[in-house]
């Protein structure tokens, strides 16, 4: 009996997805364990395992097209079956049954379909190019009927978008200077929609507040070259940072805690969520029980991390379960900012950059070297001097870093 294939919720905010490349035709023969598609979600793009058995009788999400979660994406049962009506009571409109009922072509004829879509453009040339290129033509706003193809009979493959160099072109009149207006748009991408709907319910829910403090780092500095020239891995300002959060957290509990409307939840465990960069957004993966990991521990498994979010092999394990966030744009040379509050965190500490200044110690005028952190913190959960006496407790870690090897 034939069974529809429903896009499952690949991770814990998805909402919809977009399949990238089926890796299977109308006619394929499958089973548990193949895998069906490579589909984007808002976090990464992850493969969809197949666990029924039988052959394709129809792909009905198309390459490129965002689907909502849940939606019927695939139709897999015995060869030659009747489905239509099964798509039918699954809510499928008649124009897509009566489609349907035309799938059973031959194999090579469905090979050509899913293997080489067109764009035509404005000369109608017909141009060749892989399911997988105009999707990424399509992110990065790039017209595909201007990139060269170097596959088969000149048809473009993901690597000609990639390497590919836009000129700018404008249809626009240029007026006396020569000078003209032109734009690009691109579709918004599934990680993109959901760091916009999470962010704005943050900031639009949360009563944000913001504690700004400069912590003398000339020690840290001293503590970090010296750990370096024993340690495994290359220990960061991050790294010193994260460890240090997550034993301040230890004594203002408090911070590490989460509003649900009608309780607050404070957190014993420490799971600090150190937010990463990545082409389409920001990534938040997780670093469980920082509290009970040394710096070399915590440096090696952030590294991990960054490794994955750039390859986009997160998977949803990686970013679940913060309980405090840490987002540290000092290596991008910003020394000072503040930073969203990332649900279901009540705090996220914002990290500026070390840099060279003079001050006064011991009554002395000294050249040291500073570093500024902010802390949003979410009224309803965290108040100014439980936030204050949290940074103090920061600063005072960071300023004596032997502190964090006792």
């Amino acid at each position: 009996m034939a069974e529809l294939i429903r896009l499952p919720k690949m991770s814990d905010t998805m909402e919809e997805g977009v399949i990238v490349k089926w890796n299977v035709k109308v006619g394929d023969t499958v089973k548990t364990g193949d895998i069906l598609a490579d589909v984007e979600t808002d976090k990464a793009t992850m493969e969809l395992e197949n666990f029924v058995k039988g052959t394709v009788l129809h792909l009905k999400a198309k390459e490129g097209e965002a689907t909502p979660v849940d939606s019927v994406i695939a139709v897999i049962g015995q060869a030659g079956e009747d489905f239509t009506a099964l798509l039918d009571g699954a809510g499928a409109t008649s124009k897509v049954a009566e489609a349907s009922k035309k799938e059973a072509v031959p194999v090579a004829e469905d090979k050509t379909a899913e293997v080489s879509q067109t764009a035509i453009n404005s000369s109608d040339e017909r141009v060749k190019a892989s399911p997988l290129a105009k999707k990424l033509a399509e992110d990065k706003g790039i017209n595909i009927s201007n990139v060269s193809g170097s596959g088969d009979n000149g048809r473009i493959v993901k690597r000609d978008v990639e390497n590919f160099t836009p000129v700018a072109q404008s249809n626009s009149t240029s007026n006396a200077s020569g000078w003209v207006e032109s734009f690009d748009e691109v579709n918004v991408s599934q990680m993109r929609k959901t760091i916009a709907g999470r962010l704005a319910e943050s900031k639009f829910t949360a009563p944000h507040f913001y504690l700004t403090m400069e912590i003398n780092m000339d020690k840290a500095m001293e503590a970090r070259e010296k750990m370096n020239e024993y340690a495994d891995v290359k220990i960061s300002v991050n790294d010193m940072v994260v460890k240090a959060s997550a034993v301040a957290l230890q004594k203002h509990p408090t911070v590490n805690s989460s509003w649900l409307g009608t309780k607050i939840r404070y957190n014993h465990h420490i799971h600090i969520g150190v937010a990463m960069a990545v082409e389409d957004g920001l990534l938040v993966p997780v670093v469980r029980f920082v509290n009970h990991k040394n710096l070399s521990a915590i440096s090696s498994e952030i590294k991990a991390y960054g490794i994955k979010a750039k390859d986009k092999k997160l998977q949803p394990a990686d970013w679940q379960g913060n309980t405090f966030t840490i987002s540290n744009l000092g290596m991008f040379g910003i020394e000072e900012f503040t930073a969203i509050i990332n649900p279901p965190d009540a705090c996220i500490l914002a990290v500026g950059g070390v840099k060279d200044t003079v001050g006064v110690v011991n009554g002395e005028i000294k050249a040291i070297k500073t570093m500024k952190i902010t802390l949003s913190c979410d009224h309803r959960v965290v108040d100014g001097v439980v936030g204050s006496k949290f940074l103090n407790t920061l600063k005072e870690l960071l300023e004596e870093p032997v502190k964090l090897l006792v």
